[in-house]
């Protein structure tokens, strides 16, 4: 145990007000804002506190308010079937921006990203308060964090981890988590998970699927990656479930339309692409070809948009970059087809792309 979570052992957990005993669960709401006719509006938190002290872990989602999946995780690691806790505590929020969600929309009412405003401020803008208040109320408090997210609209993610990797701590849990993919990156300033870093607390990403949707796969695989988490903390007891291979990436880069008008897919999120592979073919609203995107290196298949209509510059796939020869990947990621679960998501991110074979 760290030390910081010897001394967290000492000084009694509060969250909304309440004293957190050991032993016991907890619904409470944080409070942080209101609407136009007075009405409070909050954040709902649950809290799991297991009979002997140990790590406290966040677990949050919809910091954006149109990314869903990260609320599906959290219901399955919690409320699917009690959580048995051998010691420590997991502080959940499964939606931090309420009234994103509600409005069906990434930001706030002030049109500002709430992950580019932490740890906040008790006199700033409404985006800044909600970031205090969960910095406050609840980050400050933990030893580990884990934030769920998805692509931005119109795109989608194949499951990925995204840790600063120079950070042994971070670096693994990242691994422990058990996506194929680790994606280094210190994260955006403002951003919870750079924020928390830099005061003491390892925190990860998972980026996994698209918006205004909950994925069975991807809710899969984010709930399996929280539990190993927790059981790499010793938090639970049992096996951790990890993929066939992982792959550390250090490096991505993005493949981007150069004309106007209708994309062919010839890739999906999680596909192994080779250096000058065709990736997409650009064509008329008339079907007559204008040219061909082509990856720019070997690498994997992190992220694509699944907008088929686009302009130029618009960003279209986002390549993984490996430093392993393509064939050493091919051979490792050949053990998918036995892996039910990566198969399982990559068949449902597919399900928002048409895929269309060269002629």
């Amino acid at each position: 145990m760290t030390s910081r979570a010897r001394r967290k052992n000492v000084v009694p957990l509060r969250i909304a007000g309440r004293q957190i005993e050991r032993g016991r669960t907890y619904d409470l709401h944080l409070d942080y804002s209101q609407s136009y006719t007075g009405i409070s509006i909050s954040v709902p938190v649950r809290v799991v506190a297991a009979e002997k002290p140990g790590p406290v872990v966040f677990l949050c989602a919809t910091v954006h308010g149109d990314e869903l999946n990260g609320i599906g995780i959290i219901r399955r690691v919690l409320f699917d079937r009690p959580l048995k806790l051998q010691r420590g505590t997991v502080i959940a929020v499964p939606v931090v921006n309420v009234l994103g969600l509600e409005s069906h929309t990434r930001y706030l009412p002030d049109r500002r990203d709430l992950n580019r405003c932490f740890p906040g401020s008790p006199k700033g803008s409404l985006s800044s308060r909600l970031a205090h208040l969960i910095f406050d109320e609840v980050v400050r408090h933990c030893d580990y964090a884990l934030d769920f997210h998805t692509a931005a609209v119109r795109r989608t993610n194949y499951p990925n981890i995204r840790a600063d990797l120079d950070h042994p701590v971070a670096r693994r849990m990242a691994h422990a988590f058990g996506c194929e993919l680790i994606v280094h990156s210190k994260g955006a300033e403002g951003s919870l998970r750079r924020e928390a870093v830099e005061r003491g607390i390892p925190a990860i990403v998972l980026e996994a699927g698209e918006v205004w949707k909950i994925e069975p796969g991807v809710v899969e695989i984010g709930a399996r990656g929280a539990v190993n988490v927790l059981k790499h903390l010793g938090m639970l007891t049992g096996r951790i479930e990890k993929p066939r291979h992982q792959l550390e990436v250090r490096k991505s880069v993005w493949v981007r339309a150069e004309r106007g008008g209708i994309l062919k897919f010839h890739a999906l999120p999680g596909d192994l692409v080779r250096a000058g592979q065709c990736l997409a073919t650009n064509v008329t609203i008339f079907g007559e070809v204008q040219n061909q995107l082509e990856a720019p290196a070997d690498g994997i298949v992190l992220g694509m948009t699944t907008m088929p209509a686009v302009k130029p510059g618009e960003p279209v796939f986002h390549i993984a970059l490996t430093t392993q020869s393509h064939a050493r990947m091919k051979r490792r990621i050949s053990g998918r087809s036995q892996a039910r679960l990566h198969r399982k998501v990559q068949a449902e991110l597919a399900t928002s792309i048409t895929l269309s074979s060269r002629s």
